[in-house]
């Protein structure tokens, strides 16, 4: 087979400009996730009422619908409502709808995770609610909850790729583009796989790393 590696030298910027795109929209994404997904998790397991059925309501939507739907809606869908969003802030909002549902999840079970004993004796010696998760719940919990926040924040980015059917000018939606002008796909798909995996990979990497540190600090290690 033949390459045409001056195909690939001539399209190494655009791939840098949209890898540097994805980047950023998945990092805004996850941020906002995992905040949506703290406090849900903290309305779930305070039970706070007029919260607690919202936020379940919020989760099942979130976690039964497509990505993509959940796009074409922002993007679509609300400017019925009035409102105009830009494609970027549809990325972003559709990412962390998505995104949120699922840390909720995950940090859920880190919390009840948490034994009772713990909880109460930290109530005893008049820690608040919000004291009581910031020094006692938290810190335990977070080594049980990262595996799943990790594998949450893989999955976002991977989902990233969705986001260039409302015209982000993405990964995913430059090689379509590329293929379709100069019908380059062997070139085109390998190079979108190369930059997937020079972001993923040092993720991963580095959740692992993290992961292990956590686990080993529990024990005492």
């Amino acid at each position: 087979m033949n390459i045409n590696w001056e195909f690939i030298i001539s399209s190494l910027p655009l791939y840098e400009k949209a890898a540097w795109l994805t980047l950023k929209l998945a990092f805004a994404g996850i941020v906002a996730s995992l905040f949506i997904g703290l406090l849900c998790s903290i309305v779930l397991y305070y039970k706070t009422k007029g919260l607690e059925p919202l936020v379940r309501a919020y989760i099942e939507v979130s976690r039964n619908t497509p990505l993509l739907i959940q796009l074409f809606f922002l993007y679509y869908g609300v400017t019925k409502l009035g409102f105009m969003l830009s494609e970027q802030t549809c990325a972003i909002v559709g990412l962390s709808f998505l995104g949120g549902s699922y840390m909720a999840e995950a940090f859920r079970a880190g919390i009840q995770s948490v034994s009772k004993s713990q909880i109460e004796s930290g109530l005893s010696i008049g820690l608040s609610n919000m004291q009581l998760i910031r020094y006692v719940i938290l810190p335990q919990a977070f080594s049980v909850t990262l595996p799943s926040l990790g594998a949450n924040c893989i999955f976002l980015l991977k989902e990233t790729s969705i986001v260039g059917v409302i015209a982000i000018p993405e990964l995913m939606h430059l090689t379509q583009d590329l293929i379709g002008m100069y019908y380059q796909t062997f070139e085109s798909l390998l190079m979108l796989i190369v930059a997937y995996l020079i972001l993923l990979l040092p993720l991963s990497v580095f959740l692992s790393w993290l992961e292990r540190r956590v686990r080993y600090a529990e024990f005492g290690n």
